[in-house]
């Protein structure tokens, strides 16, 4: 697979990204109600740097994921996950959750990807499918080198995600993020293009 060079970041991946079950999209407003449902929950943000959002701090993630699409050159690109749904008469698609790429270090071609999802799938394989869609997009359309992700320690499901995405564990950080109240250890994980499972 041929991956683009150029000096500055290209602000556009080739959107909606759409995989077997899932379709990544951009938040629009409307999106509120659906974010809002997860990103309430104690048991989602937990080992979160952020939550459990007021429905004010709700409208406040939209808003600035609106503003992050403005953005020239854009950097950040938080997408909503949405099921496609079975096929069943009467289902409509539905968002599920979120999933991010952020262009943290372009000079030495570095992303930076997350995800979160509603508790009613999580255990069913769409953290992985969406994660592994976004880095799939940002090793093509950006030409990145590496991609990397961290998680809370305690946070086992998040690790298993990132080992299922071909990530390895390249660093354990005692007390490096003060969050809720309390300092929090890290995994850092990463993955080159170079060793990214491509599709096809």
């Amino acid at each position: 697979m041929r991956i683009r060079r150029s000096s500055e970041p290209d602000p556009a991946l080739s959107l909606p990204i759409e995989t077997p079950r899932l379709l990544l999209r951009e938040f629009v407003s409307r999106d509120l109600d659906a974010v809002h449902s997860y990103s309430s929950r104690d048991e989602v943000t937990r080992f979160l740097v952020w939550g459990p959002n007021t429905l004010m701090q709700s409208k406040q993630t939209i808003r600035g994921f609106l503003d992050d699409q403005k953005e020239r050159p854009r950097t950040s690109f938080d997408l909503a996950i949405v099921a496609k749904g079975t096929g069943r008469r009467g289902e409509r698609p539905r968002l599920i959750g979120g999933v991010g790429l952020k262009l943290a270090d372009w000079e030495n071609r570095t992303g930076d990807i997350g995800y979160v999802l509603h508790p009613d799938y999580w255990g069913q394989g769409y953290a992985v499918e969406a994660a592994r869609g976004l880095a799939h997009a940002g090793f093509r359309d950006f030409g990145l080198q590496r991609i990397v992700a961290t998680c809370d320690q305690r946070n086992k499901a998040s690790a298993r995600v990132m080992e299922k995405l071909g990530m390895r564990r390249e660093g354990a950080f005692r007390q490096s993020k003060f969050i809720q109240g309390e300092w929090r250890d890290e995994y850092l994980y990463a993955v080159l293009a170079a060793e990214f499972d491509f599709p096809g």
